[in-house]
């Protein structure tokens, strides 16, 4: 393990912040005149966000850190974000305007646009660079050994998993939505069965495991603040809670569900009391 170049991460850190105001400030620009209003596009611009740090990481970090390490979390980054971006596009297409948006505006008291900055594109890419954090990190600095065997092997596996959970997770709701015949019933087949949030807790895997990536040096550990903040967020913010505080009422035999389905980390079902 050689020494950290922090002078040329810490010029790193400074670029990508400024990269991502100007993505989240060309996403409001569209949002209000080209899509007349609408800001559910700032879901498509979060998984493409990260894939943009990434990218412009490599490109800062070039003689600064093991070129293979550079690459692979480059790839596994924009593999993830670009998905997920392509994703949730797909699943907007055709519909109105997110409800989460469109109550955020509707309590706006003076300029709507001004009250979407603060309340949404602001906090979000702040939040965007400081999950992106373990991706900046891991990209700079030398190791070879034992140690980096071992981070490298487990990074990529607990990224596989988390990846595997989103991916299918999402085909198969997906599937599910699109039968008619499901129409106001609970999604509990697949790996649904194990967790009422695979997509989530696919999302928490893959960022601890770029963040296992970045622990070839001791410097990766910041990257657990990003990482953490990422996981709290799917869990206990916008993610999770916030979407089983309203599902109850639109699905009659989720109350059933969460009483036998683990909430986040997969599980086996737990048995109906008697």
């Amino acid at each position: 393990m050689t020494a950290y170049p922090w002078s040329a991460a810490l010029t790193n850190f400074a670029v990508t912040a400024i990269v991502v105001a100007v993505v989240f400030a060309v996403a409001l620009v569209v949002a209000v005149f080209v899509r007349g209003g609408r800001h559910d596009g700032i879901d498509v611009v979060w998984g493409g966000g990260f894939a943009i740090v990434a990218v412009t990481t490599l490109l800062l970090s070039a003689g600064e850190g093991d070129s293979w390490r550079r690459w692979l979390i480059t790839v596994l980054t924009c593999v993830w974000g670009l998905r997920l971006a392509w994703h949730i596009g797909r699943r907007n297409h055709g519909r109105p305007e997110d409800p989460r948006y469109a109550d955020i505006i509707s309590g706006a008291r003076g300029n709507p646009t001004l009250h979407m900055v603060r309340k949404v594109y602001l906090p979000q890419a702040v939040i965007l660079w400081i999950v992106s954090l373990p991706v900046q990190l891991g990209q700079y600095g030398f190791a070879s050994g034992t140690l980096s065997v071992v981070v490298t092997a487990l990074g990529v596996a607990l990224w596989a998993i988390g990846f595997t959970f989103e991916t299918v997770g999402d085909a198969q709701l997906a599937a599910f939505r699109a039968d008619p015949a499901n129409r106001g019933k609970v999604m509990d087949r697949g790996l649904w069965r194990y967790t009422r949030h695979p997509n989530y807790f696919g999302d928490a895997a893959v960022w601890w495991g770029l963040t296992v990536l970045a622990l070839h040096h001791y410097a990766g550990l910041i990257g657990l603040v990003g990482t953490a903040l990422m996981t709290w967020l799917l869990v206990k913010g916008t993610g999770k809670k916030l979407l089983e505080s309203t599902i109850g009422e639109r699905r009659p035999g989720y109350a059933d569900y969460v009483r036998r389905t683990s909430g986040f980390i997969p599980m086996p079902p737990r048995r109906a009391s008697a």
